[in-house]
């Protein structure tokens, strides 16, 4: 059987209706910093592939404010499951990493997998990144020590109809959606403008980790749409998309930007998936905006 921690997140909710038949858990569920909660599920369930989601999350703020935080619950989480996985001799895990693990710059753009150790990941995320960084140099390790068939995906930023709204915990798009939603002639965003970034709908990611399960797929990849876009035009893009193109962009540059650019390269994950598209970032946006309207208005 399959168990996906995380279960109640926003990957964990799309994976949910593309893999129906796994067992999902949150943290209403079992406490992933106890092992010793940790141990009782794995006896509970005994999975054969464990898909690895729970992380603390959340945007540029909240990583600033709690860098404690992000770095020790990320690492206790992953620490604690995958050490269950090995003494249950689980035979896949594949764990969610992120591109804030990438380094800060790096000479060339997109960035591949074997950039992931090049360089200090960038300080808005740095907790975040050298906490990510951890679970891919453990699972690196358990591969390396005990021939485990255990692997990393390494998605871009995410949104989706399942993420959260909130002023520290949401996603770039999510917190967009809503402020199209709220703004009738000003859209205000924070910093410049200009940074770059891939965004990729969440189903898109579900839709990846199903087909590696199905298909036995035993390796690291970046998971991302090819396209890359400004902030500037991610707005741009959102309020179209939403029929609101009548806004007025306006930019709060005394507000942080985060990293300049951290776009990666699929080509390796794309060279084995069969006539996979990711979704238009327009499409997208028009679903999620859709569904939070229905909530929102409730």
């Amino acid at each position: 059987m399959i168990l996906v921690t995380g279960g109640s997140g926003l990957v964990g909710k799309h994976l949910k209706e593309v893999l129906p038949d796994a067992v999902y858990i949150s943290s209403r569920d079992f406490d992933l910093m106890d092992i010793n909660r940790v141990d009782d599920m794995m006896d509970f369930f005994k999975p054969k592939v464990v898909v690895h989601l729970a992380a603390r999350v959340g945007n540029l703020i909240d990583n600033m404010t709690y860098p404690v935080e992000y770095l020790e619950q990320n690492v206790i989480m992953a620490s604690n499951v995958l050490r269950k996985c090995h003494e249950y001799n689980t035979d896949r895990v594949i764990a969610m990493l992120s591109t804030c693990i990438y380094p800060d710059v790096v000479k060339k753009y997109p960035m591949v997998e074997e950039d992931l150790f090049n360089g200090p990941p960038p300080p808005t995320n740095f907790s975040y990144g050298i906490a990510k960084r951890c679970i891919a140099t453990q699972i690196d390790s358990y591969v390396k020590q005990y021939k485990k068939k255990w692997s990393y995906l390494i998605p871009c930023n995410l949104y989706g109809e399942h993420d959260k709204y909130g002023e520290h915990h949401s996603h770039f798009v999510s917190a967009l959606i809503k402020k199209i939603y709220e703004s009738d002639e000003v859209l205000s965003l924070w910093g410049t403008g200009k940074p770059l970034r891939q965004f990729m709908y969440a189903t898109d990611l579900a839709r990846v980790i199903k087909y590696i399960i199905d298909n036995d797929i035993n390796d690291n990849f970046n998971v991302a749409p090819d396209y890359v876009y400004t902030i500037k035009e991610i707005a741009e893009i959102g309020a179209k998309a939403c029929d609101k193109k009548h806004l007025k962009l306006e930019f709060d540059k005394n507000k942080p930007d985060g990293q300049f650019r951290k776009d990666v390269d699929s080509s390796k994950l794309l060279n084995i998936l069969e006539d996979f598209e990711f979704t238009p970032l327009g499409d997208g946006i028009r679903r999620v905006y859709d569904k939070f309207s229905q909530r929102y208005n409730k």
